[in-house]
């Protein structure tokens, strides 16, 4: 006779499954890592730019003034 535990396992489903990650998730997560990446390095590349242009501004205007 089955347990109710494993008919209902069996039956729905439900086995749990103790594979590792396959290279497929890994490429995966790898592709969003990459994009996460490139997304904070042109946020943070473009707030750079201003902030080195808004230096270079003062500068001159403390050299010129």
């Amino acid at each position: 006779m089955q347990s109710t535990h494993h008919y209902l396992k069996t039956r729905f489903g439900l086995q749990s499954s103790e594979e590792g990650a396959t290279a497929i998730e890994y490429g995966i997560l790898a592709a969003l890592i990459a994009v996460a990446i490139i997304t904070i390095v042109i946020a943070v590349g473009d707030s750079l730019v201003d902030v080195f242009t808004e230096v270079d501004s003062e500068l001159s205007d403390a050299v010129n003034g």
